[in-house]
């Protein structure tokens, strides 16, 4: 029984700066893990700190967010946060439709805060490797 795979096309944009964005598509299996280092890709930053999913979409969302998935929950001799592991959690299980929004939070000493939209769903195409960068907005600030 062949089953069509989908793919999750998200809008990401800096919360402080909307303006500068990146649509990228991504296979509806992978996990948060792999959305997160796609993401810091379309920026052309280091993937090279933790993050964490949150889904309060504000300057304090990571203090007060209801779903919530980060890295330390993934780690070895680190204080559970309470939040749910990024490298269980597939992107299906937290974007549930179309106009879904997550706070997207990398490095919490520079706290770059992304905001992660799910803008359509697609079906895969086998000629093709993801994630792909389907546009890119504005120029991507310096992350150091």
């Amino acid at each position: 029984n062949f089953k069509i795979m989908k793919t999750y096309i998200f809008k990401i944009s800096l919360l402080q700066k909307p303006k500068i964005t990146r649509e990228i598509e991504v296979l509806e299996s992978v996990n948060l893990y792999k959305l997160a280092e796609a993401i810091i890709g379309a920026y052309d930053f280091d993937f090279d700190h933790c993050f964490g999913f949150f889904s309060t979409v504000s300057e304090s969302g990571h203090y007060d967010s209801e779903k919530q998935y980060d890295l330390f929950a993934d780690l070895k001799d680190v204080e559970p946060t309470g939040a749910g592991s990024v490298k269980k959690t597939k992107i299906k299980e937290v974007w549930e439709k179309i106009g879904d929004k997550m706070l997207f939070l990398f490095d919490y000493g520079d706290n770059w805060q992304f905001v992660v939209e799910l803008k359509s769903v697609g079906k895969k195409d086998v000629s093709k490797k993801y994630p792909i960068i389907v546009s890119k907005t504005g120029k991507a600030p310096r992350q150091y």
